[in-house]
């Protein structure tokens, strides 16, 4: 079988001359086969430079035509140009061509028109597609690396076709996003539309989407730091978040889903987002805690030997990384090896099946919070599986592929929601529906409980007082 590649410059009469000889061959001998390279005139002498560099050819004019030597494998054979390959014809196939000037021009002219109308189709085609904007901070954190190939699916965003992600660390090395970048186009994920990478907030959050914020502000001693060191914390958290408040303000959609991560001041960061970007609903702001959910599951699981999953509805109240409350009110346990035993989807009240109430109310609540502690004590970062993980889970439900009676911990700016105070970002539970949360009534909120909110959300209001501190003392020293 014989197959000829011929390449050469849209324009070029000769290409066109070649084309139709060709095509002629093509029609008359069953075992000839011709594939066809249209070069825009402007990039036809790059396009010659780097093939004939590829292949080790010496060729200078339009058209390029080699023949490929598909049963002996190898590179291809080079003809040379339009006379090498009309003279080729002549001897192996007794063909050859007359075509006049004026058709060689009229060819060529219709030959660059279709290229250029082809151009035009492809940019429109390309211009309909409206890709998903989403945003990662710290993208070169643990997290991020667990995130990307599962938030990148149908089964976080349903009804997506593309999506561009944004890869922004603006302390990060630009050489290890890049590889990051490279690494997440390797996945060939099917929605993977584009992968931008940005080391500077100066195009941070634009006409994004979906915000995942990962920053964390962990210390090598995070239990045993003095109020000073707190203070520089809490004023370097309150600059970052009150500028990326801004920026998503000024930039961001309006509908944008802005989801904050980690374990270190989780309610602050979101608290101070929602403060700055005035002109976004506060409901499109919320941190999770999804990671404290689980972490709770599984201790209770390994009490109960049944497998974590088998634990539902646990509620974290409060302040995710600070005080916090564990509810089992409404949490159930599935497979129960107990007194009452049913199919697989019959569950009983863990609270009817565990009968040591001291337990739950004070050694589990502590080993929660060093469950935590001992991660970041090992590692100086949050648990990086855990928190793609919980990122994952809240971005469905909000997407709407959960189920509507699924009850989720979340932070949200309370409304005066269990007469707690306004302006500050609680965990309480939640439920998605229609890609909208509602708050959960459904529940108990006794004087405990109560008692131990209002402790969160003063822990809370005097971390924004010290942000909002600091921030008056830099900016009198600037006016100094």
């Amino acid at each position: 079988m014989a197959k000829f590649v011929l390449a050469g410059k849209t324009d070029c009469p000769h290409y066109a001359k070649a084309e139709l000889l060709a095509d002629s061959l093509q029609r008359s001998l069953p075992n000839f086969t011709v594939h066809k390279i249209s070069i825009l005139p402007d990039d036809w002498k790059e396009w010659l430079e780097a093939t004939c560099k590829r292949n080790g050819w010496k060729h200078e004019q339009s058209p390029l035509i080699w023949r490929e030597l598909v049963d002996q494998g190898g590179k291809g054979m080079l003809l040379g140009g339009f006379s090498d390959f009309l003279e080729h014809c002549q001897d192996y196939y007794s063909i050859t061509s007359d075509m006049p000037t004026d058709i060689m021009l009229s060819v060529a002219a219709e030959n660059l028109e279709t290229k250029m109308n082809l151009i035009m189709e492809e940019q429109h085609r390309l211009s309909l597609i409206q890709p998903l904007q989403i945003w990662i901070s710290s993208a070169l954190s643990p997290a991020c690396h667990f995130l990307i190939p599962n938030l990148l699916s149908t089964e976080v965003f349903p009804q997506v076709s593309a999506i561009c992600l944004h890869l922004l660390d603006p302390e990060g090395n630009e050489e290890a996003l890049e590889w990051l970048r490279l690494e997440t186009e390797d996945l060939a994920l099917p929605l993977l539309h584009q992968v931008a990478i940005h080391t500077d907030l100066e195009q941070a959050f634009q006409k994004a989407d979906v915000i995942l914020l990962l920053d964390e502000w962990w210390s090598d001693d995070t239990e045993n730091e003095d109020e000073e060191e707190k203070k520089r914390k809490v004023k370097g958290i309150s600059d970052r978040y009150t500028e990326y408040g801004q920026l998503i303000d000024a930039r961001a959609k309006k509908e944008v889903k802005v989801i904050v991560s980690g374990g270190s001041f989780v309610n602050l960061r979101c608290s101070l987002l929602v403060n700055n970007a005035r002109s976004i609903d506060s409901r499109r702001f919320v941190t999770m805690a999804t990671q404290l959910e689980n972490e709770a599951r599984a201790i209770i699981a390994k009490k109960l030997k049944v497998r974590p999953s088998d634990i539902t509805d646990v509620i974290v109240w409060g302040n995710i990384s600070g005080s916090f409350y564990i509810d089992l009110q409404r949490a159930k346990v599935f497979n129960y090896d107990g007194a009452i035993k049913g199919p697989p989807f019959f569950s009983q009240p863990v609270l009817q099946v565990f009968h040591d109430r001291k337990w739950l109310e004070t050694e589990f609540q502590d080993f929660v919070r060093r469950q935590r502690a001992a991660v970041v004590s090992k590692t100086c970062q949050g648990a990086a599986m855990s928190a793609a993980n919980g990122i994952l889970t809240v971005l469905k439900a909000w997407n709407g592929t959960s189920t509507p009676d699924e009850v989720l911990s979340v932070g949200v700016l309370c409304s005066g929601h269990y007469n707690l105070p306004d302006g500050i970002v609680l965990s309480v539970p939640v439920t998605f529906t229609d890609g909208k949360w509602s708050t959960l009534f459904e529940v108990t909120v006794g004087d405990e409980l109560k008692e131990k909110l209002q402790l969160s959300a003063s822990e809370l209001r005097q971390e924004k007082e010290l942000g909002s501190e600091n921030r008056m003392i830099v900016m009198n020293q600037e006016e100094a």
